[in-house]
């Protein structure tokens, strides 16, 4: 079964969710704030998507960290950042099992 990884109250992952309740995709939910990111998990989606693709530096989060923890970032700083505060992952995250499909546009879903 499919895995929508997202925040509850995020606008997108609510479209997201509706795209897929649409279409009558079977799935369910994994909320990044509420059950948390393990360093599993964020392994398994970094299979699938480069590091740097999946922080999210345009979220609320972000701006709030030290400029000492965004200053020269690596791909081992970012997933140590990622796992400390999961909503820095832009969500939503779908895991069909095969891939990770990050973000949500009208029409992402339209091959499942």
């Amino acid at each position: 079964m499919m895995t929508l990884m997202l925040i509850h109250n995020c606008d997108t992952c609510r479209r997201a969710r509706k795209e897929l309740e649409s279409k009558g995709i079977p799935f369910q939910t994994h909320d990044l704030r509420k059950d948390g990111l393990s360093a599993a998990l964020l392994e398994h989606i970094l299979e699938h998507v480069p590091v740097m693709t999946l922080l999210n530096k345009r979220s609320t989060t972000w701006r709030q960290l030290d400029d000492a923890d965004k200053a020269d970032l690596d791909s081992n700083q970012a997933r140590e950042l990622m796992l400390a505060h999961p909503t820095l992952v832009k969500r939503p995250l779908l895991d069909t099992g095969d891939t990770v499909i990050v973000g949500f546009k009208d029409g992402d879903y339209d091959t499942l």
